[in-house]
């Protein structure tokens, strides 16, 4: 999942260089693909660091918390950085700094210390979190403005692409038969995130030398009344893309666990790590089918629809078992998928001037992600694993009011 543009301005492509822009544009394709790819891996790592560390729910979610809490750390910081070095080499130092998290876990994965995994997964979110800050306002850059919607849209579906894949990367090697046969002491992870690294490393260099259009930054006058904050619906926006954002997480960090329960399926962990796949593969399907019906339907009708959907799903799987429980909640995928972009862009509706702000506002909002998840696993630790996904079902009804009421504004 790709976030807005925290940084107070505007970016404008060179003419002169504008014949680069269709290769640029695939170049800065891959980054999304790969931003998704790492992201989702967490959702593999945490049951096996469970396993690894024999650490309760609570314990495994902060691989969530310390991952989305850059985005909240960060973002802010890294605007700045970019505003001053450019884009290309914010791209650059994102994609290093992430390289330098991932050859972490070598190191941390021999110590046997879990605190220091924990420390790798911040580096690395926080050259992810760069590198987002950078990418996503070239791509806007890159072309007509009126077309920039549509440009984003295609990159973040190479991300949801990431996602899909990187499940089945990681069951592959996490819980090959291998380190299956091996002790499980977390060295499993040297592997992935080595070549992880390496192909970081190579995307650096290639954006180091690529001749990309230039990108001229236009500082956006100051905002001498009001704020985006007196604006309910952006306030309320916000939090939507904060449960939205743990409710993904949170349900994605446990579907393993939950799908190889005795409630779900009896799967082994190598199997159901690889059905993750259905479920962030869902959320890339149901895009272009959400950004289809919203042609004919209204953008709070297709969300409150949506929301209140994955409820139904929620709910059926946590009263069912087998089959049935592990296909409904991963039928939640496929409500999630028109969600943050519908939230967002319900949220900074009729801003104006203070539009930018709202942006930089709900970025911050993804901390969600760090949030919720450490909610489950405690209710995880106490009252059980399939109970526990009340929590998600209740950011759900929020969303739904937030559709069919919160997302109005006052004009």
């Amino acid at each position: 999942m790709s976030s807005p543009n925290p940084i107070n301005q505007t970016a404008q492509v060179d003419v002169g260089n504008t014949s680069n822009t269709q290769f640029a544009l695939v170049a800065l394709t891959s980054l999304f693909f790969m931003w998704g790819f790492i992201t989702c891996l967490n959702d593999i790592l945490i049951p096996y660091l469970k396993e690894a560390f024999t650490l309760n729910f609570t314990q495994a979610m902060l691989i969530q918390f310390c991952f989305f809490s850059a985005y909240f750390i960060i973002s802010l910081p890294a605007g700045k950085l970019v505003g001053k070095i450019g884009y290309q080499k914010g791209i650059v130092t994102g994609l290093a700094i992430a390289c330098v998290g991932c050859l972490l876990f070598y190191p941390v994965a021999t110590s046997g210390i879990y605190a220091l995994f924990l420390m790798a997964l911040f580096v690395l979110a926080s050259g992810i979190t760069i590198l987002q800050v950078s990418a996503n306002p070239y791509v806007s850059a890159l072309g007509d403005p009126k077309t920039a919607p549509s440009r984003l849209t295609l990159t973040q579906a190479f991300n949801s692409l990431g996602t899909t894949v990187a499940p089945l990367f990681g069951a592959a090697l996490f819980f090959s038969a291998d380190t299956a046969n091996q002790s499980h002491d977390g060295t499993a992870v040297q592997l992935p995130y080595l070549i992880l690294a390496a192909s970081l490393m190579v995307l650096a260099l290639i954006f180091l030398v690529l001749k990309l259009p230039k990108i001229t930054n236009q500082e956006t006058p100051q905002v001498t009344q009001g704020s985006a904050w007196q604006h309910k619906h952006l306030v309320l926006g916000a939090v939507g893309i904060f449960v939205y954002v743990g409710a993904e997480v949170a349900i994605g960090s446990t579907l393993i666990n939950y799908i190889s329960s005795a409630s779900a399926t009896q799967m082994t962990e190598a199997t159901a790590a690889k059905y993750i796949a259905y479920y962030w593969g869902g959320a890339m399907v149901g895009r272009f089918i959400g950004a289809a019906v919203m042609q004919k339907v209204s953008g709070g009708t297709v969300l409150a629809f949506n929301a209140a959907l994955a409820i139904v799903f929620i709910v059926v799987s946590m009263l069912s078992s087998g089959p049935i429980a592990m296909w409904t909640m991963l039928a939640v995928g496929l409500c999630n998928s028109i969600m943050f972009p519908t939230i967002f862009s319900l949220a900074i509706n009729n801003l104006k001037e203070h539009t930018s702000q709202g942006s930089g506002i709900l970025c911050l909002a993804i901390v969600g992600g760090a949030i919720i998840p450490v909610f489950q696993g405690i209710a995880a630790d106490t009252i059980g694993l399939t109970l526990s996904f009340i929590i998600p079902a209740v950011c759900y009804v929020f969303i739904v009011f937030y559709g069919v009421k919160g997302h109005k504004t006052d004009a």
